[in-house]
């Protein structure tokens, strides 16, 4: 049970069909429900989980910007990978 936002809960189980096949069940409170194979349950969790990252990976640039621009400027120096794009252009 995950609770998404206040007072409301996403319940995930793990069911069988009638041919007893596995079947990830998300279901929310009001009734609203996701019947999933286990490989569709998985591309949404690796969705989910790279969706995270990115999102991770935003506030953290945005938080390093932040304390870059509360100090004097940074000077860019180049490493072999830098000068290599460079070059490459």
């Amino acid at each position: 049970m995950i609770e998404i936002e206040s007072g409301t809960v996403l319940d995930i189980n793990l069911k069988e069909d009638t041919q007893g096949r596995d079947r990830v069940e998300l279901a929310l409170q009001n009734g609203c429900t996701l019947d999933l194979t286990p490989h569709q349950a998985r591309v949404l969790a690796t969705e989910l989980i790279m969706a995270v990252n990115r999102a991770e990976v935003r506030s953290n640039l945005r938080h390093s910007q932040n304390m870059v621009r509360g100090h004097a400027p940074v000077e860019r120096k180049r490493g072999l990978l830098g000068q290599a794009l460079f070059a490459a252009k």
